[in-house]
């Protein structure tokens, strides 16, 4: 239906049209179509509002993306000028355009060490096939073509086309649409509160680098191409590892000479209080996958950045790189993140977060909910945070799995105005970084009604 005729339909003719028609990612789709679907149909600044008129607070900054907040008239104005004169050409055939060419050199600016040479993708996912494909057409341009295993992380997140899910550590999604790229070996998350038994974060910072190492012996370290992992794990949960775990991991990969790909889909362009998350966490990373943050998700767009070291062996070698898109380098998505960059720039958001906000909401989550019955453990930086909901605090005793807490919270933040994710009992935040203080006290009051509500109906259920 036209957007401008949607005020003539009402909710449960557009849930309609989309069970008949639409198949969301990520979805029971039966299930959902039995319950209808929320229909969103506005937003503004960190707010959103659906057709029957709820106001919702949104901790998920869309899909951790809208981190300018939603109703930038600067960027609807931004697209609408390059629409107006030139709003699609390819960036195949020799040809460039003026758009493309400012936010390659835009992000080359913003990057951490000489991450110079900018490859432009529609996706996150298409990001990291991309630098699965650099990476490995690197080492055989230097004459190294058996250096093609790429070791990531279980539990860890790469977006969910085939190359991104099999890179990723997910088993759910490992046990659909296989059989998986070959040649990609998974090792231990650092999860400390979840996995580390009775080792200190040192330690266990420490043993967690050092499967990494062992995997590099165990496959052969002349067969290892790149190691690749998020600064802060997003989708797995926001995990954040020990103090020394990147540290450490750096180490190893210098050490054997393997590629470091930080993938900052998330964690880029301030959610963590710097432009990347490898600033904030003291990784120097070859490439890096960025996407979400770019544009604020006004526009789909992506981007991998590699460090002279790559680019200058891939232009050295005098042949096509036989990879891209339709919308690599699209002029009006480009235009967008330009803008975003700019206002982001403009009003010192990355400061804004690094130093004021999110440590404040940081400090609020804590106080607000640190003592909570349901919440065993909080973890975050910058404007990202996970919680871990536990059944007993003392014993860090998880939930049986058929309770379903996660969703059970998930459903009681929804149904009160808080947009709030599970990660199966995890429950993670990540607002858009233009929130304010007192939205900030807002956020954490619906939280702890929230988790009072998820507490009753556990209860309940017993």
């Amino acid at each position: 239906m036209p957007i401008q005729q949607e005020s003539m339909f009402t909710t449960r003719d557009i849930q309609a049209t989309d069970a008949a028609h639409h198949l969301h990612p990520f979805t029971n789709t039966g299930a959902l179509n039995a319950k209808g679907a929320r229909v969103i149909s506005k937003g503004e600044g960190v707010w959103l509002w659906d057709t029957e008129g709820n106001k919702i607070l949104d901790g998920m900054a869309g899909l951790w993306c809208v981190n300018m907040g939603y109703g930038r008239q600067e960027l609807v104005d931004a697209a609408a000028q390059q629409m107006q004169q030139l709003p699609y050409y390819n960036t195949f055939f020799q040809t460039t355009h003026a758009p493309a060419t400012a936010l390659a050199q835009e992000i080359a600016s913003v990057t951490p060490g000489d991450l110079n040479r900018i490859f432009f993708a529609g996706s996150g996912s298409e990001a990291v096939d991309t630098m699965i494909r650099l990476v490995r057409h690197y080492w055989s341009v230097v004459g190294k073509p058996y250096r093609n295993i790429i070791i990531s992380r279980e539990n860890g997140y790469h977006g969910s086309t085939i190359g991104g899910a099999s890179l990723g550590g997910m088993k759910g999604m490992h046990a659909q649409g296989g059989p998986m790229v070959p040649n990609i070996e998974h090792i231990r998350q650092p999860y400390w509160y979840g996995e580390a038994g009775d080792m200190n974060e040192e330690a266990f910072g420490k043993a967690c680098a050092q499967a990494l190492e062992e995997r590099i012996l165990q496959v052969g370290p002349d067969n290892v191409a790149a190691f690749v992992g998020e600064p802060v794990q997003g989708a797995g949960g926001v995990i954040v590892p020990p103090a020394n775990y990147w540290r450490e991991i750096q180490a190893i990969c210098r050490k054997y000479g393997i590629l470091l790909v930080a993938d900052e889909v998330i964690c880029g362009f301030g959610r963590t209080g710097s432009w990347f998350g490898s600033q904030t966490l003291g990784i120097e990373p070859d490439l890096i996958t960025m996407a979400k943050g770019l544009s604020s998700g006004y526009l789909p767009i992506a981007a991998v950045a590699m460090s002279d070291r790559v680019a200058d062996a891939l232009i050295a070698h005098d042949e096509d790189f036989n990879h891209g898109f339709t919308y690599s380098g699209h002029p009006t998505a480009a235009a967008v993140a330009l803008e975003n960059i700019r206002l982001m720039k403009a009003e010192n958001i990355v400061d804004y977060v690094g130093t004021d906000i999110g440590p404040y909401f940081q400090q609020q989550l804590r106080a607000t909910l640190a003592e909570h019955p349901l919440v065993g453990h909080i973890e975050g930086v910058g404007l990202m945070a996970g919680m871990a909901l536990v059944q007993d605090k003392a014993s860090r005793t998880p939930f049986p799995e058929d309770a379903n807490a996660g969703l059970v919270c998930r459903d009681h933040c929804f149904e009160n105005g808080l947009i709030m994710r599970a990660v199966g009992d995890r429950m993670v935040l990540a607002p858009p970084l233009v929130i304010s203080r007192s939205e900030v006290d807002e956020l954490c009051e619906k939280a702890r009604h929230c988790f009072d509500l998820t507490l009753a109906s556990l209860k309940q259920s017993e």
